[in-house]
């Protein structure tokens, strides 16, 4: 699938994949300066990127697992998404999970991008649902 993408910063790095097999692709750090995000606080950092996802697909941000894991950053919402129709730059919300200040630097990995398919639903309201086994047992109904 070829995605057109658009640096809307000279400085902006395209998405890489860490391996050949990776299903997401790094996103980039795009600052002028430093960013340093307080403990338990939250920084929008740019990619200087504008993506057109296809029609019928979304890009989801994700953490980067060695950035979450090693350093307590990750995307404030968990779960980034970036509709096809969206064409402004992707920018990160970055929150530090952990005690201590931490620095983003220009280039620095700061999220993953993984292209996903989507349905497109439409609801129809009703007086009442389908029986099931389980029927209306949320948390923890199913098992420990």
């Amino acid at each position: 699938m070829l995605i057109q993408i658009q640096k809307l910063n000279s400085n902006a790095h395209i998405p890489t994949r860490g391996s050949q097999y990776a299903a997401g692709y790094d996103l980039y750090a795009c600052t002028d300066c430093d960013v340093t995000i307080a403990p338990h606080t939250t920084a929008k950092i740019g990619t200087g990127l504008a993506i057109a996802v296809p029609n019928g697909y979304f890009g989801a941000i994700f953490a980067r697992s060695g950035l979450a894991a090693k350093e307590g950053l990750r995307p404030a919402n968990c779960v980034g998404v970036a509709d096809s129709d969206y064409r402004g730059e992707y920018i990160v919300a970055l929150h530090n999970d952990s005690d201590t200040p931490r620095t983003v630097k220009n280039g620095d990995r700061i999220a993953q991008l993984v292209i996903m398919p989507h349905l497109s639903v439409e609801f129809a309201e009703t007086e009442e649902l389908d029986k099931t086994c389980r029927g209306d047992g949320g948390f923890g109904s199913t098992g420990k």
